[in-house]
């Protein structure tokens, strides 16, 4: 009788650590997929760099008081190693899958390409890192590619999409896959992630306002959809995400938070049909699942970080 006690204890204090972190789970799901969402629904507001412009100083002026304060001394070889990542894994990441968005891409075929970030990762090592592919990654890299491709050609809307609209979220991962690669090669910081947010924010608004400008201004739109577009981006899609994503890390394993962070592009194409009927067939779903498993296949030997929404 009191091993029967003793094993229904065990179980019960099982539960209670698993739940909270299938709970924070899926709140990092939910919140990695909020990007492409808030991003789909803020363009219907406003210009799309006029919308990246505002969710990059918003995030960067909040969190400049901590960045400043909290923390130590910034050092400005690290400042400039920020900039640099601030250029390929913000701004040339969110121009290449926002733009895709308001060229009529379909959010979760954008969500589907951006996952694609181990693929990438693994085809520039070589010029990079001097990594050359083995077989195995060669064999995923062909399958998660042919997945994009029918999922590509099932979205029901591709007449109304100019072609060169589907390169430019290949083009942002590519510029994220740059900077995880760049990131590998630096020496170690201890700069807290607070700082090197607040420096990578900064710096991609100082892109996204000269963009902004060529595309009408830079001042914010007084609506209401515009506004809550830019909150739900600052607070969702950068907060969020990244405080769940190392709030996450630090609770489970870094393969275990991947792929949780796989599953965003399902989310994304759910949501996305909800809110903006977005089109969502049995196509792209098979297109899906042969990406994720071609993108399986490649992470098995390399497990870069994911995508930043």
């Amino acid at each position: 009788m009191t091993d029967t006690v003793t094993s229904c204890k065990r179980v019960r204090n099982r539960t209670s650590l698993i739940i909270p972190v299938v709970l924070l789970e899926v709140a990092l799901l939910v919140s990695w997929s909020s990007g492409f969402v808030g991003v789909r629904f803020a363009v219907d507001h406003a210009p799309i760099f006029l919308i990246l412009l505002w969710r990059s100083l918003v995030s960067g002026m909040l969190l400049l008081p901590f960045a400043l304060f909290i923390g130590p001394r910034i050092q400005l070889r690290d400042a400039l190693c920020e900039m640099l990542f601030g250029i390929f894994a913000m701004a040339g990441y969110l121009s290449g899958f926002a733009l895709a968005i308001a060229q009529g891409v379909p959010t979760g075929l954008v969500a589907l390409i951006a996952d694609m970030l181990p693929l990438a990762v693994a085809l520039l090592s070589w010029p990079v890192l001097g990594q050359a592919l083995t077989p195995r990654q060669w064999l995923g890299t062909f399958i998660g590619l042919t997945g994009v491709l029918i999922a590509s050609g099932w979205t029901g809307d591709s007449g109304n999409v100019p072609l060169w609209a589907y390169g430019l979220p290949v083009l942002g991962t590519v510029s994220l896959a740059m900077a995880t690669l760049l990131q590998k090669r630096r020496r170690s910081t201890s700069m807290p992630i607070h700082q090197r947010l607040c420096i990578q924010c900064l710096t991609s608004s100082a892109i996204f306002v000269v963009f902004a400008w060529k595309e009408g201004g830079v001042a914010p739109v007084m609506d209401t959809g515009f506004i809550a577009g830019i909150l739900w981006l600052v607070l969702l899609a950068t907060f969020g995400g990244w405080s769940l994503y190392y709030t996450a890390l630090a609770k489970s394993s870094p393969a275990r938070v991947t792929a949780i962070l796989y599953l965003s592009p399902p989310v994304t194409m759910l949501w996305a049909w909800i809110m903006f009927d977005e089109p969502l067939s049995w196509g792209m779903a098979a297109g899906l699942a042969v990406s994720l498993a071609g993108v399986f296949i490649v992470a098995r030997a390399q497990k870069p970080p994911p995508a930043i929404p």
